[in-house]
């Protein structure tokens, strides 16, 4: 239990530092472009990155829901989104470092719960996967080690039946065996890792 936990945190914190990097680089302009999630522009995009894997990780770690206001926030009608995104990062770090955030399920509404462990190894894809969304829609790459990149892969690949079942995912992409683990990852939820929009 505790080495996976330190594993999935290891990983969360360096996601973390990778997303922070990638805020950075989306220009303050023209955020209503094409990405390669079909069905979001560029500010949708970002919106729902920064939503749900820092608002929303910090809030599945204190096993509170997320208040309706922050579901419809435009994030980055703030000049200073990134930043903001960096800080709210930071303080789900950090609560996500307390032993009791790992212990139990996390409610996820309409009466529907899940283990602790299992949902941050989720919010970890999310922060990765459309982190590379959000990184190939402005040309830029997502950059993570190899044991995260396993991790990604391994949650991917549990649970990509359930995401496909909700058009989170699409079919996988076929890749070459030369491939490495993260683009591994992205091939199986249906992205294609040499794509450039």
């Amino acid at each position: 239990m505790f080495e996976r936990m330190n594993e999935t945190y290891k990983a969360m914190t360096e996601c973390a530092a990778e997303a922070t990097r990638i805020a950075g680089k989306v220009p303050g302009h023209d955020l209503d472009g094409p990405t390669t999630c079909s069905e979001f522009d560029l500010r949708a995009l970002v919106n729902h990155w920064v939503l749900y894997t820092s608002y929303g990780l910090e809030r599945r770690a204190l096993k509170t829901p997320l208040p309706q206001e922050l579901v419809e926030r435009d994030f980055t009608a703030a000049q200073d989104w990134p930043a903001a995104y960096a800080a709210q990062l930071t303080r789900a770090l950090e609560a996500w470092s307390s032993p009791s955030a790992w212990e139990g399920e996390v409610p996820l509404g309409d009466g529907h719960a899940a283990p602790a462990p299992q949902i941050a190894e989720m919010i970890v894809k999310e922060m990765a996967v459309h982190g590379w969304d959000v990184a190939r829609s402005i040309g830029e790459d997502f950059r993570i080690g190899e044991e995260s990149a396993a991790l990604v892969l391994r949650v991917v690949e549990e649970h990509g039946d359930l995401y496909r079942q909700y058009q989170g995912f699409a079919d996988p992409v076929p890749l070459p065996a030369s491939a490495t683990t993260f683009d591994r990852a992205l091939a199986s939820s249906g992205r294609d890792p040499y794509r450039r929009t």
